[in-house]
């Protein structure tokens, strides 16, 4: 069986909404490694049933993401995130190199700032 890598996001953001046995299997495979031998001798049941837990714990998963996006909308924030902090930095070393008045420096260093409490705010640190 091939992991769907991507759905370690979705057991992050939505775990919380499946059964405890799914995810528990589910963190196993996908964040431990664990065989489905491994996982159907931990959980006393067998390599097909897990299979099956995990099969419906990633459906219910991607359901949840087709319905309420919230992990693709991190992403984006995650990625706007990035493109803000880097064209910041990159207003800095130009201003640093240029000698450009304090002020655009210090709203360069506001906008690295606020990426930086986005990151925090996206990744729930605040």
């Amino acid at each position: 069986m091939a992991k769907d890598l991507g759905l370690a996001l979705l057991i992050d953001t939505y775990g919380a909404c499946l059964t405890e046995k799914q995810r528990s299997v589910l963190e196993m495979y996908y964040f431990e490694d664990m065989s489905l031998g491994e996982i159907a001798e931990l959980e006393g049941i067998s390599r097909q049933g897990v299979r099956d837990s995990i099969k419906r714990g990633e459906s219910t998963l991607k359901e949840l993401e087709d319905q309420l996006q919230f992990a693709g909308r991190f992403e984006q924030l995650t990625a706007y995130s990035r493109v803000i902090r880097k064209y910041a930095k990159d207003i800095l070393a130009y201003v640093d190199s240029r000698g450009y008045t304090e002020q655009i420096r210090r709203a360069a260093n506001e906008i690295v700032e606020c990426a930086n409490q986005l990151d925090s705010f996206v990744e729930g640190d605040d």
